[in-house]
C-alpha cells in the first residue's frame, strides 16, 4: 500500500453508528495519524456545524467537506463556497409541497432554514443541522447563500422522491439519493468527489495516496477519487460495485477498524 497522506470518510452510515456516535477509540487514532502527517477529512451531505461539532478542539487542524461538496473549509479557512439560483430554489420547493409527506429543508451558510410545523421532524432533523429557522414561507428570497436542497421521505427517498424531482436536472442541477430517507439537490458538478478533488489539488496529494469511506450514492464520486475506496458492510449495493474494498459496518466503526489495520495499530 502507498503512503496514505488523506483520509476522507462520510459521517451517516459510514464513520458514526446508527446511533450518531464517535467511537470512544476516535481521539486516540487521530493523534496517530496526526503523528504521521495523515490529514482526516470528515465528508458529508450534513451541513458545515452539524459535522464540525463532533471535533471539538481538533476542528481548526482538519479540512471538512460539507453539503454534498458545496462548501470545504481547511484549518477554518474557506476553501470552496457554491450558491443556488434563488429562482430554482422557489422552483423546487413549489415542487416539493406537491409530493405527499415529503418535507424539505434548505441549507445555507448561516443556517438551515424548514416551514414544517412537525414537531417530531423538527426534532429529528436538529441531529444533522444545527442552527435551523423556522420561516413562513422558503420561497422568498433570504439573505444567506443556499448551498443544497434537502428533501425527506420517511417512506424512502428513491421510490417517493427522486421520480418527482429528477426532471430538475434539466437546470444543469445535481439531483442525488444521499440516504435511504433524504434526496439532496444542488448545482451540477457539486459533489463530495469534485470537492475532493479539489482539496488534492491544493494539498498536492494524489488520488494514490488517497483513502475513502462511504456507504451511499452521494459518495459514489468521491470513491472514484481515490486507490483506497472503501464501502461499508452496510452500503447501499451501487456504492460496494463502486468502491474496491468493503469495511466492516458503521456499527463495528468499521471506518476506525481498516486504518487502525493500515496503521498496523491492532
Amino acid at each position: 500500500m502507498n503512503d496514505i497522506r488523506l483520509i476522507v470518510t462520510d459521517m451517516d452510515g459510514t464513520f458514526l453508528n446508527s446511533e450518531h456516535e464517535v467511537s470512544p477509540e476516535f481521539p486516540e487514532i487521530y493523534e496517530e495519524l496526526k503523528k504521521r502527517n495523515i490529514l482526516f477529512v470528515p465528508a458529508s451531505g450534513r451541513q458545515m456545524l452539524g459535522i464540525t461539532k463532533y471535533f471539538g478542539e481538533i476542528e481548526s487542524e482538519m479540512a471538512f467537506i460539507a453539503e454534498n461538496g458545496g462548501y470545504m473549509i481547511y484549518k477554518n479557512e474557506e476553501l470552496f463556497a457554491d450558491k443556488l439560483d434563488d429562482q430554482y430554489v422557489a422552483e423546487i420547493i413549489n415542487a416539493v409541497r406537491e409530493i405527499p409527506g415529503a418535507t424539505v429543508v434548505i441549507s445555507g451558510k448561516k443556517r438551515a432554514y424548514y416551514e414544517t410545523d412537525n414537531q417530531e421532524f423538527i426534532t429529528y432533523i436538529a441531529q444533522f443541522y444545527t442552527g435551523n429557522q423556522k420561516l413562513d414561507d422558503l420561497t422568498l428570497a433570504l439573505d444567506d447563500s443556499i448551498f443544497k436542497i434537502a428533501v425527506y421521505h420517511p417512506e424512502g427517498s428513491e421510490e417517493h422522491l427522486y421520480p418527482a424531482l429528477e426532471k430538475f436536472q434539466q437546470y444543469n442541477l445535481e439531483v442525488v439519493v444521499s440516504g435511504k430517507f433524504w434526496l439532496d439537490i444542488m448545482n451540477k458538478d457539486i459533489n463530495k468527489g469534485n470537492a475532493l478533488e479539489k482539496l488534492q489539488k491544493t494539498l498536492n496529494i494524489s488520488p494514490q495516496q488517497t483513502m475513502v469511506f462511504g456507504d451511499y450514492m452521494n459518495d459514489i464520486e468521491m470513491l472514484k477519487k481515490a486507490e483506497y475506496s472503501y464501502a461499508m458492510e452496510n452500503a447501499h449495493p451501487s456504492v460496494k460495485e463502486a468502491a474496491k474494498f468493503e469495511a466492516s459496518s458503521n456499527n463495528n466503526f468499521g471506518v476506525l477498524q481498516t486504518i487502525k489495520n493500515y496503521l498496523n495499530l491492532n
